[in-house]
């Protein structure tokens, strides 16, 4: 049994693939973007810890992991934000917390502000939403070419701490990242230049500015993918915010800090 496959529902016309653990007011945890991912994966240490005291949620969002890849599909923040909404209206969840990684973390944002009354709190952990020049980092991970050494170089990007990077996690990943159809469809999201990606994902300041939902924002001081800048930013911006930065920690805030994310989470969650 793979543990990246959960239940499935037709969310619109994509069959999706998405875990659903604990009871009481839904979460629901948006994935980032890198090569291979799944919601699982990307959220594997969390999932049970914050649904001790809720009902969370995580797809894979369309083009990702194990939910269906239509054939035509046009990649980019139209088509994630309609696949999102259609998910929760296929499981009814008329309202939610967000808690967006990354990608995730942008496209989290940008639904909140065209549904505002669908989200009662936004975590943005690692997150695009707003504009800036384009990190190495990210340049790689959106432009990444299937091979062991070339997954290798990416964790050891993606994390501050060493020690939580080997060949045994890059061959697994590696491996995620060649099953059919995940590269085509990934390849197809962030043409060069890339830094067209970081914008599309973006949403206006003027609108940030005017978004009245309680925010949370954590980031890796040493985040070589997504700048903590752009995090400060978000945090200048969104009027209820509050900001938590990590210490040592790169772009794995949810992999590298396990359990303080998790009871910071969980406590701006029950708060």
């Amino acid at each position: 049994m793979n543990p990246e496959i959960g239940k499935s529902i037709a969310a619109g016309e994509i069959l999706t693939n998405y875990h659903d653990v604990g009871e009481g007011f839904p979460a629901v945890l948006i994935h980032g973007s890198g090569p291979g991912v799944s919601a699982w994966a990307n959220w594997r240490l969390n999932i049970s810890p914050l649904a001790q005291s809720r009902r969370v949620i995580a797809p894979d969002m369309v083009g990702f992991g194990f939910t269906e890849r239509p054939a035509g599909a046009v990649y980019g923040k139209t088509l994630w934000l309609k696949h999102l909404s259609d998910f929760l209206d296929a499981l009814k969840l008329e309202q939610i917390d967000l808690v967006g990684n990354s990608f995730g973390g942008g496209l989290a944002l940008a639904f909140a502000l065209k549904y505002p009354q669908r989200v009662r709190r936004l975590v943005l952990m690692g997150s695009v939403g707003v504009s800036f020049p384009i990190t190495p980092g990210l340049d790689a991970v959106w432009g990444y070419q299937p091979s062991f050494e070339t997954m290798r170089t990416l964790l050891d990007i993606f994390a501050y701490d060493r020690n939580l990077v080997n060949d045994e996690l890059a061959e697994l990943r590696y491996r995620a990242s060649i099953r059919p159809g995940f590269q085509e469809s990934f390849s197809a999201m962030f043409p060069a230049p890339r830094q067209a990606g970081v914008d599309a994902l973006a949403s206006s300041e003027a609108d940030i500015a005017q978004l009245s939902h309680e925010t949370l924002i954590i980031h890796g001081r040493e985040d070589k993918v997504i700048p903590p800048e752009a995090s400060q930013r978000l945090f200048a911006l969104i009027p209820r915010a509050e900001l938590h930065m990590f210490g040592r920690c790169g772009h794995w805030t949810q992999i590298e800090h396990t359990d303080r994310f998790n009871n910071l989470v969980d406590s701006f969650l029950t708060a």
